[in-house]
């Protein structure tokens, strides 16, 4: 298994994937694999279920449980774009990224691909920071801003930006601050909004990016939660994978998930160990106490199962960003009895 995944940019991974590209025909005829597992991660805290899975060869156990034996790989990547891009070339059985980018591949491959949700990573409060002094609301944004996130109009962070708006200035404006917002990794995110001086005045990120902005620059303040535009706790970042995965590498899939839900209880249960694990598999940097707060945090909560998901989606599907609306979340994510309670 590689421990130490390789970090790719959209355009990096393009040129990457670009190699291992497949047409549509022969993604059709190719068959899923038993034993191999690719896996797409980002960056932050809401992966580290996967950093306690990696960690503990959780997923290599349960494979072996099941009488087949795993070959796992991480691949990091930056965006909700270059994971999608990842899964319709091939080149990764899971993808990694947020519920925004789920609601718009499980659209553009209804019928074809059937791309459905895995499980959830749990729930994390997302934030929109701000170092501009003048800005208190997102109305206060204006062109001289630029809002930081990892995929323009694609990422989970990019479409709460636009339920936001569009609760603001109805769902007419529901794109109104795209053009002030520009894709950007969380971590080279966060060093603009901590050091100030750039044309990064926002950044919607994720734990502990955020969290280090607002300890470590006093200018910094919360604009927009995105618990409060979903509605109270959400799976805003979650896995997903193709129909063709699921239906003929099933031992896997099934090693897989039950690797995530043994990881959920470890990382509930030994939140020191956990955030050990986190500082391990990210080089050992970042501050201890800050990652063992947040995992400690009463707002986040580690289970496989979604929450408050379904909600985006029609969100979507209203202002025209998607055109299949999900009315239940088994239209998309794949079966199985600790998901399907789910929301």
């Amino acid at each position: 298994m590689t421990n130490s995944p390789v970090r790719w940019t959209r355009r990096q991974a393009a040129a990457a994937l670009g190699g291992l590209a497949i047409s549509m025909a022969t993604l059709g005829n190719a068959h899923a694999a038993e034993g191999q597992l690719r896996i797409a991660k980002q960056f932050g805290v809401v992966y580290l279920l996967l950093d306690v899975a990696a960690e503990q060869k959780l997923i290599e156990k349960h494979g072996k449980a099941a009488g087949v034996d795993i070959k796992v790989d991480f691949v990091q990547l930056s965006g909700g774009a270059a994971v999608n891009d990842a899964l319709l070339s091939g080149s990764i059985e899971i993808a990694g990224a947020g519920v925004g980018p789920l609601f718009t591949l499980w659209d553009r491959t209804k019928g074809k691909q059937n791309v459905k949700g895995v499980a959830s990573l749990g729930n994390f409060p997302y934030y929109l920071v701000t170092n501009n002094p003048n800005v208190k609301t997102i109305a206060d944004f204006t062109e001289k801003d630029r809002i930081a996130l990892p995929a323009v109009g694609v990422s989970v962070q990019s479409r709460i930006l636009q339920w936001a708006s569009a609760k603001l200035w109805g769902d007419t404006e529901f794109a109104k601050l795209d053009k002030i917002s520009v894709a950007l990794p969380h971590p080279e995110a966060a060093a603009a909004i901590i050091k100030g001086g750039t044309e990064i005045t926002g950044h919607f990120g994720n734990p502990p990016f955020q969290e280090q902005e607002l300890a470590e620059n006093p200018k910094a303040r919360i604009v927009l939660n995105s618990y409060d535009v979903q509605g109270g706790p959400a799976s805003s970042t979650v896995l997903y994978a193709t129909e063709k995965f699921y239906a003929e590498a099933p031992k896997t899939y099934r090693a897989f998930l039950d690797a995530l839900d043994e990881a959920a209880k470890f990382v509930t249960a030994h939140p020191e160990q956990a955030a050990d694990i986190y500082l391990k598999a990210n080089g050992g940097k970042g501050d201890r106490k800050l990652v063992l707060d947040i995992i400690k945090s009463p707002q986040v909560t580690f289970k496989v199962e979604p929450q408050n998901t379904l909600g985006l989606g029609q969100f979507l599907q209203r202002v025209g960003a998607i055109k299949n609306q999900p009315k239940a979340l088994s239209d998309y994510f794949f079966a199985d009895p600790r998901i399907a309670a789910g929301s």
